[in-house]
């Protein structure tokens, strides 16, 4: 797709997640001082935790045959487009799909969820509003929301306007027996690569869009653009997906499901995070939606930058034994899923996503 870009990007320089203001580098030792305490914890119970930190959710064993899956994680400064729109109906969808989606990635099973809301100001249609999106995320997810938080932080919490401010923020727990945790530990080469569509940009990378499209370019929240067929705002604004029923589908098959990803924060490089380091190959990459083209010919963003940051178009990867990828591919087309073979396992014992198409090496 062709922009007319005009006069919008000249003296803009390249944009990125780290110039937006989100401090990348300094984030892997944050992580890696608060790690070293959190790991102390793991002698307070025994046989706890199952696997390691760093995976998408934490699992600990409650039996011999039952372990329970863990995550906790935000909407992130999508609640602030949210805000630009005043709808807040289906924000809460996006607060359960970034908890159940990773909680799937550990091979767990989605059951319950429960939620943390912080106002500004209280407002209680806003808080329903809400409501309706975690209702209509469980719906999907198929978990039951148990508990949660409803606190008054007016002196903490800011928004786009005074007294709009709010955070989202959840957790879910699943189910997953000891022996059939995915975590990447048996993937090999020639494993295959599937990639399932994402419905936009999802919920990650929404500090770099709201630079370029509302700071750098000055648009309102509803500008309309052609190229959307809606506004700014209801294009970033799309749900997060939920993959629950069709990844379920696969993994309580007796397919081999070697590893799983959400395409979440961090971009393609989430599909490295197996136990057993990999080279993964990527011959076909999907059309991206068009608000990922916005993003880029607007912000002059490279495409090393795009990947590492959105989805552009996989919300959610498996890799799978390349003898059972072409049922894997007809599992997932009977849940409504459009799969695509992205690649495959290259080699292991090093980590890295090479990008054929684009001749482009992400570690």
């Amino acid at each position: 797709m062709d922009f007319d870009l005009g006069d919008v990007s000249k003296g803009a320089g390249s944009f990125s997640y780290e110039a937006a203001g989100v401090d990348v580098r300094g984030e892997h030792e944050a992580l890696s001082r608060l790690l070293k305490h959190v790991r102390e914890t793991f002698s307070f119970r025994a046989g706890m935790p199952a696997i390691d930190v760093g995976y998408f959710a934490g699992v600990v064993r409650v039996s011999d045959n039952l372990c329970i899956a863990i995550s906790t994680d935000g909407v992130g400064t999508k609640l602030l487009v949210a805000q630009m729109l005043e709808r807040y109906d289906t924000i809460g969808i996006d607060c359960v799909a970034m908890n159940v989606n990773d909680v799937l990635c550990v091979g767990a099973e989605p059951i319950a969820f429960v939620d943390y809301i912080a106002v500004e100001r209280l407002n209680p249609n806003v808080v329903e509003e809400i409501a309706k999106g975690l209702l209509e995320g469980a719906r999907y997810a198929k978990v039951a929301i148990v508990g949660g938080e409803l606190a008054q932080l007016g002196d903490i919490i800011r928004g786009v306007k005074v007294g709009h401010g709010f955070d989202l923020a959840g957790t879910a727990i699943g189910i997953v027996e000891p022996s059939k945790i995915i975590i990447g530990d048996d993937v090999e080469v020639g494993d295959v690569i599937i990639g399932l569509p994402s419905s936009g940009i999802h919920s990650n990378g929404l500090t770099l869009a709201r630079r370029i499209f509302f700071d750098h370019l000055r648009w309102d929240a509803h500008h309309y653009c052609d190229e959307l067929g809606c506004s700014i705002g209801e294009a970033l604004l799309v749900p997060t997906r939920i993959y629950v029923e069709p990844v379920l589908k696969v993994v309580k098959s007796s397919l081999r499901v070697k590893a799983l990803a959400h395409i979440t924060g961090g971009g393609w490089l989430n599909m490295l995070r197996t136990r057993k380091p990999a080279c993964l190959r990527i011959d076909k990459l999907p059309q991206p939606h068009p608000i990922f083209e916005l993003i880029q010919a607007y912000g002059n963003v490279s495409d090393a930058e795009m990947y590492r940051t959105f989805n552009m178009g996989v919300g959610f990867s498996l890799i799978v034994s390349k003898y059972d990828a072409q049922k894997a591919l007809e599992l997932l087309s009977q849940c409504g899923e459009e799969p695509i073979v992205l690649g495959e396992v290259e080699s292991v014992g090093e980590r890295s996503l090479r990008l054929t198409q684009l001749d482009l090496v992400l570690k």
